[in-house]
């Protein structure tokens, strides 16, 4: 492998369990794998706002365990089941964890993500300064 993965010991098990690091460290990039809003029992959190908010904590934990932060993000892709009903909603959480300057952000509608109930799927990458 030529980068170095980033696992939160929160994401251990995730892992190991799916075969994925939660992100990548390449040069001066950390490749942040899609990040969900799960529960303690591995289900999707009913609250879609609730919902949003775990998937951005999750990539805090990540980007913290790689020494970033929010700022550090240059790139957002979202992936969204029922963009249409729910992009206000996403924008109001996403409001609290990205600030300007703003980084590139592609939005996109999907039929389905990996788990039922699950409305949003967050990948992004970050940059070192």
């Amino acid at each position: 492998m030529v980068g170095k993965p980033i696992i939160p010991a929160s994401m251990r098990g995730s892992y190991e369990a799916f075969q994925f690091a939660p992100a990548t460290r390449v040069g001066d990039l950390l490749i942040l794998s899609g990040q969900i809003g799960v529960g303690p029992d591995g289900n999707a959190i009913a609250d879609l706002e609730a919902q949003f908010t775990r998937a951005f904590e999750q990539i805090g934990e990540i980007l913290h365990e790689a020494g970033l932060s929010f700022d550090n993000i240059v790139d957002l892709h979202t992936f969204h089941v029922g963009l249409q009903a729910h992009l206000g909603k996403f924008m109001k959480v996403k409001a609290k964890y990205i600030t300007e300057p703003f980084p590139s952000w592609t939005a996109i509608g999907v039929v389905e993500l990996a788990l039922p109930g699950i409305a949003v799927e967050i990948k992004a990458t970050a940059a070192y300064n």
